[in-house]
């Protein structure tokens, strides 16, 4: 009797072996300055930097630095933490590139992320009082700076988009489409023209306005960069799976 208990407890052990050998703990990977780490992956997310050959599928842990460019595959959602502990996420069918990540010892805060197609949620960490921050935003009409809240940009394939703001208040301001100036061509001396007439007050463009959406706000672009008034929505209306998993992901510490 005392034999067959010895046996089993010896198998049981072996088991208990092979599933902690198995099942190892995530080894912890150092986010350095400029740099995004992975924490949530479902689906397939494919990442292409300056000096690489391709791309290559994103996983769990992996990094991705200021420069690179993400996009995630059909049915996939892809969440990555910066260096100041703000929570970015993605929907499927996203591509967006990430310009900059930095964040200073002293609590200085530089980040930039642009959107060329899909959704953008982010949970951003407030800013240490009296420090110059940075947290934008943007697509190609539009850019939203914040300074600690809960909003998302979703971007649409003819660059139309929508800013919702869940939490705080976010700057949503048009992007100016200025021509480059052309070079100038050397050729014969040309007489002076006399005094001209000053040009009046003219209205903004539509390419200069700026409006801060406070909480529970939302405001649409169009393809062309004329932003509508913010407006209010309410929560009921707005929910949906990429709401749920969102709140849901907010949740946690």
């Amino acid at each position: 009797m005392k034999r067959s208990m010895s046996v089993v407890f010896s198998i049981v052990l072996l088991l208990i072996c092979f599933v902690s050998g198995q099942a190892k703990p995530p080894v912890p990977v150092k986010m350095m300055k400029g740099e995004a780490q992975v924490t949530a992956l479902k689906g397939k997310a494919d990442v292409i930097c300056a000096g690489q050959k391709g791309t290559h599928s994103l996983k769990v842990n992996d990094l991705v630095r200021a420069g690179c460019e993400v996009s995630t595959g059909a049915d996939s959602r892809l969440e990555m933490v910066l260096p100041d502990k703000s929570v970015v996420r993605f929907s499927e069918k996203t591509s967006f590139k990430l310009i900059e990540a930095d964040v200073t010892a002293d609590g200085k805060r530089a980040v930039g992320i642009s959107v060329t197609v899909g959704k953008i949620w982010t949970k951003v960490r407030k800013a240490l009082p009296g420090k110059a921050d940075k947290f934008e935003i943007s697509c190609q009409n539009a850019v939203a700076g914040v300074r600690g809240t809960v909003y998302r940009m979703d971007v649409e394939s003819d660059q139309a988009a929508l800013v919702k703001v869940y939490d705080g208040e976010v700057r949503v301001a048009g992007i100016s489409k200025t021509k480059p100036a052309t070079d100038s061509v050397a050729g014969p001396p040309k007489p002076v023209s006399g005094p001209t007439v000053v040009e009046g007050p003219k209205p903004v463009s539509m390419e200069e306005w700026v409006y801060i959406v406070k909480s529970m706000q939302k405001i649409r672009i169009t393809s062309k960069g004329q932003a509508g008034e913010p407006e209010a929505f309410t929560e009921a209306e707005d929910m949906d799976a990429w709401v749920r998993w969102n709140k849901m992901r907010d949740q946690k510490p």
